[in-house]
């Protein structure tokens, strides 16, 4: 065991304490162990990350870390061979490095498994203490059953008796064939989920599988279909259970009670103008403290979703499951049922709502200078829209806002204006990453596509909500409670040498070793600005940032240059907010229904469980948005558009389009009249004969060929004059290359 004392662990004290706690030494449990806290906490992140590099370390499943050469505790194996004395063998099913891996004795085999030669199952692992060839024993927690695969598609009907569905992922060019008892009421046209698990039979042109329809959806031509093949490509739930509705009916109105009354304060709500819910309401004025000349008081008051949803119901498990909302052009798939999310949650104008709001100081530098959390119960002053918002402070204020004015327009510019000091002084990373809009008519159909436009509102309520995360992370630090962080990583080593090698190639400055922080980056794109190579950064510093998530450690935000981060602002459409919600009213003694025994027991999971759920929307957001934009663009085929490279593979170039946002793929078989090779360090395709490049960022003029709304596949056709007009020179040599659509006449 770890004395309490312990001093902080260099690799070599990592490695042992590893070996000697397998199956459980994740970062977490190391923390733990050598009793890491604060800053620390990224220093330890640091050096496993340099142990993961100089490959003495890796990760298996659910964070454990076992040094390499050495296996999980807990891991698949393939059953491969049966020893001399008839026990079953097995090996890693993923083993990726050279040497041969070591063998595995499957210890007291359990006939009732029925394994054999072939078979995969899940094993927990001991490490033989005898000498030998045999490196573990394993035992078998389960077999690992070979699920039938399940697709989305579009069931076509060439007969009576011919049927095939066509699959709605465009990566999947499996042609499924159904025969006729497997169609289950599917007629030609229609949206299906089938099954199939057999191994396809290739043909010079596709690959055929047989299959069956497990169920139908209605017709593809159907608008909403759109979205729906989505929702159920990613698994998303769309209807709550009886029990849930049920106990949502149960929610009673709010009462003022021993809550704090901010009635009387006009706070205010500013959202997209088709926003159903409101999570958050916002209100500001100077500080009338004298100490704090030129300071300023803010008030973010958040939907008290907690005081709904109470740990051990039906409510919190389905909420718990889905662990956010998803958002559609044509439709919204709540979290929470419609009378909570939509109803009492909302900070609907006029009505009496339950909140728990944070008071925030600040001086007249965007200094923070002291925060307090309550219980409260408000009533929104006005729903306003950010067109709104904006509109006002730009002068032009409409009819029903000019009465607040005075009392809330101006006063939350003014504290904008002092917490945009405090943004100035952190730096976070500043990337323009233009967002498209979707317009429907009556239909459901698209009626155009817009750039959503960024407003200094956008920016305003943008402040505000960080500051009130971070808030929410420092007081629950503060009190040693357990939380749940939203955490943002700084780039790898990997991402980072990749930017590097790539700023070499274009004679930009990118020096090794540097202090990796969000305003390397600020600097590194102002300094490209306006330049060619403006477009082509941009787009490798957003790939080289980490994804965001969740976790019950605190590693930061990296993107917004904090040390300590929580999502507090939106628990209508997230649970991780939930969760910090009754951290906080444990904390804090403000109520009887803070984290209990289970949230706490499972914290971590619910981290990777919540992280899991946010990917699977925002891939089926999306998917969707490519499938929208596909339909939109089927009327337009043929016609030129602008776009920019936003990918380079040897196969291609992934293009973006800068009206629609479209992105599609040009074959690198359609660049015709040269031979073009690709130069993966410079990110770009270039002619062998003619010199002609087309690199990572470039602005080109395409064609559309094709679009497939079913799949949101778009296929172009780059329109280069310098191409078109290029002659190629006579061959001389044997090893000539000729152009790829190169014909023997």
């Amino acid at each position: 065991m770890i004395k309490k004392t312990a001093p902080f662990p260099d690799e070599k004290k990592i490695l042992e304490f590893i070996r000697e706690n397998p199956g459980r030494a994740s970062k977490r449990e190391i923390t733990r162990a050598f009793q890491i806290k604060g800053e620390e906490k990224i220093k330890l992140k640091k050096i496993l990350r340099k142990m993961a590099r100089d490959g003495k370390l890796e990760k298996s499943t659910k964070s454990k870390l076992h040094a390499v050469g050495d296996l999980a505790a807990v891991l698949v194996v393939e059953i491969n061979g049966i020893d001399q004395f008839g026990d079953l063998t097995a090996k890693p099913l993923n083993w990726e490095l050279q040497e041969e891996p070591p063998k595995i004795l499957m210890f007291a085999h359990d006939r009732r498994n029925k394994l054999v030669i072939g078979d995969q199952a899940l094993v927990r692992l001991t490490p033989n203490q005898d000498k030998g060839e045999v490196g573990y024993v394993a035992k078998i927690i389960r077999k690992l059953e070979q699920k039938s695969s399940q697709v989305m598609g579009v069931f076509h009907a060439d007969s009576d008796y011919n049927a095939f569905v066509e699959a709605t992922d465009k990566k999947d060019r499996n042609k499924y064939l159904i025969d006729k008892n497997a169609w289950n009421g599917a007629k030609d046209g229609t949206l299906v989920l089938i099954s199939t698990s057999q191994e396809p039979q290739k043909s010079r042109q596709v690959k055929t599988r047989s299959a069956k329809v497990l169920k139908c959806f209605g017709s593809v031509t159907d608008p909403k279909s759109i979205s729906l093949i989505a929702i159920i490509s990613q698994g998303i739930a769309i209807d709550f259970p009886d029990e849930v509705l049920r106990e949502t009916e149960k929610s009673e109105e709010p009462v003022l009670g021993k809550r704090h009354d901010l009635r009387n304060i006009p706070l205010v709500t500013i959202d997209p103008s088709d926003a159903r819910d409101h999570d958050d309401a916002i209100w500001a004025e100077m500080d009338p403290d004298p100490k704090n000349s030129g300071g300023c008081h803010i008030i973010i008051a958040i939907a008290d979703v907690a005081h709904y949803v109470n740990p051990t119901s039906s409510l919190d498990k389905e909420a718990k499951k889905r662990g956010n909302s998803t958002y559609f052009p044509d439709r919204v798939i709540p979290m929470l049922p419609e009378i909570l999310s939509n109803g009492l949650c909302s900070l609907h104008e006029g009505k009496d709502r339950y909140t728990m709001a944070v008071h925030i100081w600040f001086d007249n530098r965007g200094k923070k200078i002291r925060h307090k959390f309550v219980r409260a119960l408000m009533r929104s002053h006005a729903s306003l829209s950010y067109e709104e918002f904006q509109t006002a402070q730009n002068g032009k204020p409409s009819k029903r806002v000019l009465p607040i004015m005075d009392s809330v327009v101006f006063p939350l510019y003014q504290a904008y204006k002092i917490l945009t000091k405090g943004r100035i002084h952190r730096e976070p990373l500043e990337l323009n990453v233009p967002e498209k809009k979707i317009i429907l008519n009556k239909k459901g159909e698209v009626s155009s596509i817009l750039n959503r436009e960024s407003l200094p509102a956008h920016k305003l309520v943008e402040e505000f909500m960080i500051q009130a995360n971070v808030a929410a992370a420092e007081e629950l630090e503060k009190k040693q409670s357990q939380c749940m962080y939203r955490i943002h990583e700084q780039p790898s080593f990997d991402k980072l040498e990749t930017l590097r090698q790539f700023m070499e190639s274009i004679d930009v400055k990118f020096a090794k070793g540097q202090v990796v922080k969000p305003k390397l980056f600020n600097n590194l794109i102002r300094k490209v600005k306006g330049t060619p190579h403006e477009n082509v950064i941009s787009t490798i510093v957003l790939r080289t940032q980490m994804q965001a998530k969740y976790s019950v450690e605190n590693y930061g935000h990296f993107g917004l240059s904090l040390s300590k981060y929580a999502h507090f602002t939106s628990p209508i459409r997230r649970y991780a907010d939930v969760i910090v919600h009754r951290a906080l009213i444990k904390a804090l003694k403000l109520g009887d229904d803070g984290l209990n025994k289970n949230d706490t027991e499972t914290l971590f999971e619910t981290a990777e469980h919540i992280s899991t759920t946010e990917r699977n929307s925002m891939i089926a957001e999306r998917n969707s948005t490519e499938r929208y934009i596909a339909h939109y663009m089927s009327t337009k085929i043929d016609e030129e558009f602008n776009g920019k490279i936003n990918g380079v593979v040897r196969a291609g170039l992934f293009i973006s389009l800068t009206d629609t946002g479209g992105e599609g793929f040009v074959p690198i078989s359609s660049l015709v009249g040269d031979y073009f090779h690709h130069d993966k360090g410079h990110q770009l395709l270039k002619g062998e004969n003619s010199g002609i490049t087309f690199q990572l960022g470039d602005t080109v003029t395409v064609k559309l060929r094709e679009a497939n709304p079913i799949s949101g596949g778009l296929i172009f056709q780059v329109i280069n004059e310098k191409l078109m007009t290029f002659k190629l020179r006579k061959s001389s040599g044997k090893n000539s290359r000729r152009p790829r659509n190169w014909k023997r006449k």
